[in-house]
């Protein structure tokens, strides 16, 4: 099972790797089409849904890789008993406040294809459409925080190592 979800998170970066491309590309394009006095409708909008589809589905392995902003310095300082309680009580929190953002976000893409709901830009796109890669980065990173606090209780390492230094597992 830990496979299938380390699977899912390289996954989801495979995915934010070909958004950030595409996102450069349409960028390039937009530039070449002012450049020789092209309108293309609606660059600007894509461009926007590849940047924020790179930055959700990155999110859970960029958790995992010890990348985002943690408590670490906090925990470090704490006593060993009151640090182990306090990272169980972020790690919970963080699952789910993670969950809660997961379901909204899987919530509105269904409320966006229900309703039919386009961009107010000049592309006119389906909403729902961009916003599936973050509900897919959302539901990714709730799973990475959950997985993260699963591999807490039993005593395994959830984050990957860190410049040769294995990151805080007691």
């Amino acid at each position: 099972m830990n496979t299938l979800v380390k699977n899912f998170y390289k996954f989801l970066l495979l995915l934010a790797c070909i958004s950030m491309v595409s996102a450069f590309l349409v960028i390039m394009l937009g530039v070449a089409a002012r450049e020789f006095l092209w309108d293309i409708p609606g660059l600007d909008a894509y461009a926007g849904y590849a940047i924020a589809a790179t930055l959700f589905l990155a999110l859970p392995e960029t958790l995992r890789h010890g990348d985002h902003i943690r408590v670490t310095m906090v925990l470090q300082k704490l006593p060993p008993r009151v640090g182990a309680i306090f990272e169980y009580w972020c790690l919970g929190a963080a699952t789910v406040l993670c969950s809660y953002f997961a379901w909204y976000a899987c919530h509105m893409v269904w409320v966006s294809y229900s309703f039919h709901d386009v961009s107010a830009g000049a592309d006119a796109t389906p909403l729902w459409i961009p916003q599936i890669a973050m509900a897919l980065g959302s539901i990714g990173f709730a799973l990475a925080f959950a997985d993260a606090l699963i591999s807490r209780i039993q005593g395994r390492t959830f984050f990957a190592e860190a410049d040769g230094e294995s990151v805080r597992a007691e």
